[in-house]
């Protein structure tokens, strides 16, 4: 049986153990934990027997091959005028948005019916836990510009998400720091089952989904980290990925919305969680906020952190066939020890 917290959000885990005996003859039993996440529902599982590879990598990796070679990205300038894509006249009538250091520009390679790359400043190479805050904030503040632009031209493009992906491992095609905007008429996967959950328990319960789950985390504790201005910073209860943290903006739904210091807010966490994950040794991550711009939307702004694998040569990559056929996301170390380790960046 499940271990179920009482109230309208199930927070529930399980304990199974496999018995195994070790190569010595000495009989074992291997405890993994089963979690469900109370959001989507979806399962994952805590492996304790790998406990060890979690604590980190043996060193941070030296920078990634081309982080000195300014001349041929087409992030660094003068490149960046001459080899990035323009943006329509409907959508801006400069080529570019600017905003303080940080130029945007669609995605060469989209998407979706809007996709754009906002670039963070001069530097071609930040390394994690290293950017401005400042160019953080700025390059949110361009790409939220950018989608407001969208949505006057385009009302029924509502499904909004910005996006990183820090180094290749993570995804990312360029070292050059940059964030990715979206938004389109068709959901993806998550914005579309979250805006299906969301509803359906404002429906049912007159409150909203995210509002309760922090409200259940500040009574529970144990996986709490910490604040940035309005900002609510927690260890994932159901991690997808390896120190998943979540930043909260609870009882807001609209993206377009923020002030500058909500987006302020916001970078200066980014930058704490990125020092937390440095401090484990590990140089690659994935971020998203995600948005559903409708009046009748019940979907409060969430932003996910997780680390991938290090960009390094011969690194092992952190999805396994596990998560890829199966589905679920086999972690190594609890969330309620994620957040113990990152609270230090929090002070």
């Amino acid at each position: 049986m499940y271990q179920t917290t009482e109230g309208p959000l199930a927070f529930q885990k399980r304990s199974i153990s496999a018995e195994i005996i070790e190569p010595d003859g000495t009989p074992a039993a291997k405890p993994v934990e089963i979690r469900i996440d109370p959001v989507s529902g979806r399962s994952c599982r805590i492996t304790f027997a790998r406990a060890k590879e979690a604590a980190g990598e043996a060193a941070f990796p030296p920078p990634p091959p081309g982080a000195a070679d300014t001349a041929s990205c087409p992030f660094c300038r003068p490149q960046l005028f001459e080899h990035t894509p323009k943006l329509v006249p409907d959508l801006s009538p400069t080529p570019r948005l600017e905003y303080g250091e940080s130029v945007l520009f669609p995605n060469l390679f989209p998407y979706g019916r809007y996709s754009a790359v906002s670039v963070f400043d001069h530097r071609h190479f930040v390394e994690i836990g290293t950017a401005s805050p400042d160019s953080y904030a700025d390059c949110f503040i361009n790409c939220a510009n950018y989608l407001k632009r969208v949505q006057e031209t385009d009302h029924q493009a509502v499904y909004l998400a910005i996006t990183q992906n820090h180094l290749p491992s993570a995804g990312g095609s360029l070292i050059h720091p940059h964030l990715q905007a979206h938004a389109d008429r068709i959901p993806a996967n998550f914005p579309r089952f979250l805006e299906q959950r969301a509803a359906a328990y404002y429906q049912k319960n007159g409150r909203r989904l995210f509002a309760d789950y922090l409200a259940h985390e500040q009574a529970d504790k144990t996986r709490l980290i910490g604040r940035t201005g309005d900002w609510h910073w927690l260890a994932a209860f159901a991690p997808e990925g390896f120190y998943e943290i979540w930043a909260l903006l609870p009882g807001t739904v609209s993206l377009l919305e923020l002030s500058e210091n909500q987006w302020r807010d916001l970078a200066a966490g980014i930058i704490r969680a990125q020092k937390f994950y440095r401090s484990l040794n590990h140089n690659g991550y994935n971020l998203g906020l995600l948005a559903v711009e409708r009046e009748d939307s019940r979907l409060e702004l969430r932003l996910r952190m997780l680390v991938r694998s290090n960009f390094d040569q011969w690194t092992r990559n952190d999805h396994t066939g596990f998560e890829v056929m199966l589905g679920d996301m086999a972690t190594f170390i609890p969330p309620e020890q994620t957040a113990a380790l990152a609270r230090k960046f929090w002070p």
